[in-house]
């Protein structure tokens, strides 16, 4: 085989090794991401219900004024129904007296509604609390899981990173700036074997010329329909 093909096949494998690491640091980060999006999660629940508390006692303040208004208003006609001299002054205080008293019920109703919202509304920041407590202390456990796995891989991709280094340094350069040209659009397909007579990279079969190039190996051979690089896998030579 061609010393500058067989130089092109391991730096493909050796690609492929390195692009497996990034799926395994999703992996691994994605417990850790999915714990912290929910701690966030109940960070912003707090903040909404403590946010909904706090319109909800100035609703309530509101009505306790208003409340007090009208107590007061009471208070001033108990004590206007003593100068009443005629009979039509009689019915206009009771009747805005009637109004104020229904006022109050309407006031203390919405008050006791209103505490009552709070009440559950503070019991629901709470819970969120108290899961967080939980959350908070799952969070540095699977951060810890993480960081573990994360150096376990980054030790066996430097390892990887090595090997590379030290075969870039033998690889005919000419010969690797065309296996770069093509792997910035085939990724880690620039170099695949032929299988059947057909390139595996675009499964279309190539001319029995092609074939035997491939075969021989004395050249690298380009797939003529995809630009691929092309080579015979050892077991199918033996």
């Amino acid at each position: 085989m061609n010393p500058h093909l067989k130089q092109l096949i391991d730096l493909s494998q050796v690609d492929k090794e390195i692009d497996a690491f990034e799926p395994q640091i999703e992996e691994a980060n994605a417990s850790y991401e999915a714990a912290l999006a929910k701690k966030n999660s109940i960070d912003s629940d707090i903040e909404n219900i403590t946010n909904e508390i706090k319109d909800e006692e100035l609703k309530k303040h509101k009505n306790e004024l208003h409340l007090g208004e009208l107590s007061q208003k009471l208070e001033d006609n108990s004590k206007k129904s003593k100068d009443i001299k005629t009979e039509r002054e009689m019915k206009s205080l009771q009747l805005e007296e009637e109004i104020a008293k229904e006022q109050v019920t309407f006031a203390n109703e919405e008050i006791q509604r209103l505490e009552k919202i709070i009440e559950l509304k503070k019991e629901q920041v709470e819970a969120a609390k108290e899961s967080l407590v939980e959350l908070d202390a799952n969070l540095e456990k699977v951060k810890a899981d993480v960081d573990e796995k994360l150096t376990v891989i980054n030790n066996a991709r430097q390892e990887v990173f090595v090997k590379k280094e030290k075969l870039l340094a033998t690889v005919n350069q000419k010969g690797l700036a065309f296996y770069q040209k093509i792997r910035r659009w085939a990724k880690n397909t620039t170099v695949v074997p032929v299988e059947e007579q057909a390139c595996m990279g675009c499964n279309m079969i190539i001319s029995d010329k092609i074939y035997a190039d491939v075969v021989k190996a004395e050249d690298i051979t380009n797939c003529p329909h995809c630009g691929r690089i092309l080579y015979i896998q050892q077991e199918s030579q033996e």
